[in-house]
């Protein structure tokens, strides 16, 4: 019964973070309530594969419609790798509950400024130089890439927000960029989890392939209704996640 429960849920979060990211809010709680007997980091790192898994099926129907800056990417994608490892490496050893309150009065900011700026997330031409797009690109790869590692829950809706605000691009190609960088950081905690033995395959594997699914139709269902409905999804995504993180900081602590 557990397992037919994370399969639904797996399948939720894959739909959810294909279209706006923030997958994570709705596994990782559901995985925690329905494996209270294993660590933290053995959750942590079980749901990282289903994730990877969604993303990667995803990433491959957004590559077929939207132009892809390849040489953006394989840079962003590899700092990013580096990043999460580092910051999965991090949360075996520290508590990350010190972060969420700082991370709640930001999400409530981008919440309000994306509800009122209606033009957010339109395609929006930045006057960057060759060199201030890949500085921007380093700091995007280096910040999320660490957070996804270390705490995980709205990295991919983080992603989506940092292409739209500081590289200019729409929400549709924002969502396509986001999900190569997503493959890469959660490769780089399923790099250090396997290494340190703290992945059950057994659960691993078929939330994997319900997360898939759920990623394949969201990505396809974003690609088919465009910018205006991932807005909306995107607002969605990150209420949940102040709605989580207000829980965790007032209600956890």
């Amino acid at each position: 019964m557990e397992i037919l429960l994370l399969c639904l849920f797996a399948f939720l979060a894959g739909f959810t973070d294909a279209i706006a990211g923030g997958g994570g809010l709705i596994q990782t709680p559901a995985a925690l309530v329905l494996l209270p007997q294993y660590p933290l980091a053995t959750v942590l790192g079980t749901l990282k594969i289903p994730s990877f898994s969604g993303t990667s099926i995803a990433t491959a129907q957004y590559v077929r419609r939207v132009p892809v800056n390849w040489l953006l990417i394989g840079l962003m994608a590899i700092i990013a790798f580096i990043a999460a490892f580092a910051g999965s490496t991090l949360l075996t050893k520290v508590n990350n509950s010190f972060m969420k309150p700082l991370l709640l009065i930001m999400l409530i900011i981008v919440a309000i400024y994306t509800f009122t700026n209606r033009r957010f997330g339109d395609h929006t031409e930045k006057d960057h130089s060759f060199r201030q797009q890949i500085i921007y690109s380093v700091l995007i790869s280096l910040v999320i890439g660490f957070y996804d590692g270390f705490i995980g829950p709205g990295a991919g809706s983080f992603l989506i927000l940092s292409f739209i605000g500081l590289l200019g691009f729409d929400f549709l190609k924002a969502s396509t960029h986001a999900k190569f960088v997503n493959l890469a950081t959660n490769l780089g905690s399923i790099t250090f989890f396997t290494l340190s033995g703290k992945i059950i395959f057994s659960i691993a594997l078929p939330m994997a392939a319900c997360n898939a699914l759920g990623g394949w139709l969201g990505a396809r269902l974003a690609i088919l209704r465009g910018n205006a409905f991932i807005r909306i999804f995107f607002l969605i995504v990150v209420c949940a996640t102040i709605i989580r993180f207000a829980y965790d900081v007032w209600f956890k602590s």
